[in-house]
């Protein structure tokens, strides 16, 4: 299924950290948290500014981003979960 954002708004797939283990601790998968990097999968086209003409987004498909921990709204596309968040709520790309 194809999908695209509207407005200012960002599809992102988490990527989860690579796991490092410290002195054999393990820790269970209920304690860990979500990590904050993602992938952009899809943006949308931007908003419009006073002026009534369209500002595109600072990030492109592709990008790896750093988001707030509790950015977005989770959704669930072809049994693969995602985020759907505003570009205010990204607070970096990762190069």
């Amino acid at each position: 299924m194809k999908i695209r954002p509207l407005g200012d708004r960002v599809l992102v797939k988490r990527i989860e950290p690579e796991e490092v283990k410290k002195g054999g601790i393990i820790i269970p998968d209920t304690v860990k948290e979500k990590p904050q990097q993602g992938k952009v999968i899809a943006v949308g086209p931007g908003k419009f500014d006073e002026a009534g003409k369209r500002r595109k987004l600072d990030v492109k498909e592709g990008d790896k981003i750093l988001f707030g921990k509790y950015s977005g709204t989770e959704v669930e596309i072809d049994d693969e979960e995602y985020l759907i968040m505003g570009e205010d709520d990204i607070l970096g790309i990762i190069k």
